[in-house]
Parts: C-alpha cells; structure tokens; sequence
C-alpha cells in the first residue's frame, strides 16, 4: 500500500506567530496582524517562484521587525513540534514494508531543515514538495505530478492531509483520503484499521 502524507499538522505541528513574534521589539502592537501579512506571499514562496532571500527581505521590512537573515531564519524554523501518534504510525508503516511518500505545501527553508531536524523523516525516501514541483495543494496540477512522477494508483493510494479543500481535491483524483485532526488521532486509527482490511 502507499501513502501520502502532509506535513504540517499531520507529522509536525507548528505555531508561527509563537516563535515570529519574539522578533518583536518588546512592547510592539499589532502582533497578530503583523504575522498575517507573511501569508501575502506565501504561495508565491511556497511554489519556489521566489527565493527564501527575497522573502526574508520582504518579510523583514514588511513585520517591520529589527532582525537580521539569520535571525528570522532561526526563527522560521523553530516553529515545529512532531506529533507523536502519527510518527508512531509512520514508524508501524514503514516496518510493514508500505510505500511512504511525503506530499506537502512547504518552502525551501523550513525543506530540508525539518529534514536533519527530525531524523524520522528518512522514513520518507520519496517526497512530492510544494516548492520543488512549482505547484501547490489544492490546485490540481501538484497531484497530478505525484501520480505521474511517482507511478501511483490512487485507488490503491492512502492520503492524509489536515486541510478539507486539500482532501476534496484528493478525492477527486481517486485517492483514499482522510481529513486528519490532531486532537483526534482515534478516529485516524478506526479510519486506517478498516481501509487497511480492504487491501
């Protein structure tokens, strides 16, 4: 069996505006709203369409925040935390001998630095990522890559993401998708123990 795993919110966690936030100087306002503006270009990030030096430039004078690069990469970065059942999961998964494939929106600093961050991913020894490919999820174009570059049957493929306009793209391709809710992993493992039977 294969399958397709998201990143975020499905193997790692992460808070953004926790860890951006300590760039601020003490006492700044508007901090919510500061962080939101980073999504103005996300998908342009996200895609590979601009450099992770561009977008730390932009970032930096658009937060308006008194950092250099490296400290708003640091902090970039610093934002995750695994969640356990599923790497546990993962870990079952692998050791049966099943396919994994990562299948992700992510961008060329936070890829490969959760890579050597999180030793766990080289369970992972195929990826589909967001800014390599130059599409992103829930576009169809990105799905129709991981099924061609990676020869997959999407009837015969499981794909988990945590994000429903993701899913509902999945499931219009043919995948045998779930909706994955962290505070909720039980529901995960009755929706895998019953589509594992149907293998």
């Amino acid at each position: 069996m294969t399958f397709l795993f998201d990143i975020g919110r499905v193997l790692l966690d992460f808070d953004f505006e926790a860890s951006l936030t300590r760039l601020l100087p003490p006492g700044a306002g508007r901090a919510r709203e500061r962080m939101m503006v980073l999504l103005e270009k996300r998908d342009e990030f996200e895609t590979g369409a601009i450099t992770p030096d561009t977008y730390i430039a932009w970032a930096l004078r658009e937060l308006e925040i008194p950092a250099s690069p490296e400290e708003f990469r640091h902090a970039w970065c610093h934002i995750f935390t695994p969640v356990e059942p599923m790497w546990r999961v993962v870990r079952r998964l692998s050791a049966a001998g099943h396919r994994l494939i990562l299948f992700s929106n992510t961008n060329s600093i936070h890829c490969p630095w959760v890579f050597t961050e999180f030793p766990d991913f080289a369970l992972f020894p195929e990826a589909v990522l967001s800014y390599q490919v130059g599409a992103i999820k829930p576009h169809p174009p990105i799905y129709q890559y991981a099924i061609d570059t990676h020869q997959l049957d999407p009837a015969r493929t499981l794909y988990l993401d945590d994000l429903p306009a993701n899913i509902a793209t999945g499931l219009a391709f043919g995948f045998r998708a779930f909706q994955y809710d962290l505070t909720d992993h039980a529901a995960f493992e009755t929706w895998l123990a019953a589509e594992m039977m149907r293998t």
